[in-house]
């Protein structure tokens, strides 16, 4: 029987999906686990006898494990991740192409093909940062600041939450003033007033935002989104559709890039799923690095 070592979010997803449930499933899957609670402390240690790594949780804790992952001083082999997507928005799963049946994703983990995926690396904080899907500055980190200073209501599901956010992040679209972003890519100059910039690894970000439909994580470039105030209706128009449930098309001013640097007149930064409050141009530089992480996709 093959060996998986298991890192579960027990937070992630709903009561059905627990321990219990998890290690109960991949047995009749003909699995041996060896479990981790991402909870718990020294949940880090691998196993040396694993065949590969079953991740089950959401965006977070796939940026949990990755970080782990890259802070190795030492890996003695590259351990395949299988997603098991149990989050809010699982944008990562949704760019692997991924279900969230666990019954459907194991029978790809021996027959499945390997997906690179890379991470973009970020210099200029206090310290050196990494990101799966995006860093960016304006709209979006804004929206993160101010749902945190809020108190949430609680949500039926996933989808509500996710329109829950997406009418707030509506309302202020309305009325969020551009700002003044100095951007060099590959050493061409992009800068001006922008409502939001974005630098994607991924096609998603936040709660499912498609914004760069023709980003690879394992194509070793990124994307740059970068929407102006005359891109301001169509935004609305691209979130209001969400809303009501539709996967509205919107393809906004995207540019491949190497290597990128920038500098913000506002204080409102992100990378991932994490708010970063900056000071006023604060320069950062951002590139891609390769191959990182190995992800098990299907055929």
């Amino acid at each position: 029987m093959a060996i998986v070592q298991i890192f579960h979010n027990p937070g992630a997803g709903t009561e059905d999906h627990s321990k219990k449930w998890l290690i109960r499933t991949l047995n009749e899957q003909g699995f041996t686990s060896v479990y981790r609670s991402t909870a718990e402390k020294n949940w880090q240690k691998l196993d040396a006898s694993a065949d590969f790594i079953v991740l089950a949780g959401g965006d977070g804790t796939v940026r949990k494990v990755a970080s782990e992952l890259l802070n190795r001083k030492l890996i003695e082999k590259k351990y395949p991740i299988a997603l098991h997507p149990l989050g809010t928005a699982n944008n990562v799963a949704r760019t692997l192409g991924l279900s969230t049946c666990i019954e459907e994703l194991s029978t790809n983990w021996w027959t499945g093909d390997v997906k690179s995926f890379d991470i973009g690396l970020v210099e200029g904080l206090d310290e050196p940062a990494f990101f799966l899907e995006s860093l960016g500055f304006g709209l979006f980190p804004k929206l993160l600041k101010n749902l945190e200073s809020q108190d949430q209501p609680e949500h039926e599901s996933p989808k509500e939450e996710i329109r829950h956010v997406l009418k707030v992040f509506h309302q202020l679209v309305e009325s969020y003033e551009p700002k003044e972003c100095h951007i060099e890519i590959d050493g061409e100059d992009y800068s001006g007033e922008y409502l939001w910039v974005e630098v994607m690894n991924t096609p998603y970000m936040g709660s499912n935002l498609h914004l760069a439909p023709g980003a690879d994580p394992g194509d070793g470039y990124l994307d740059v989104v970068m929407i102006a105030e005359k891109d301001r209706k169509n935004l609305l128009k691209y979130l209001a559709g969400k809303i009501i449930g539709k996967e509205p098309e919107w393809s906004p001013p995207c540019q491949k890039a190497s290597k990128v640097k920038l500098a913000y007149n506002g204080v409102h930064g992100h990378i991932d799923d994490k708010y970063l409050k900056l000071k006023k141009f604060t320069e950062l530089k951002v590139h891609i690095q390769r191959g990182i992480l190995d992800f098990i996709v299907p055929a």
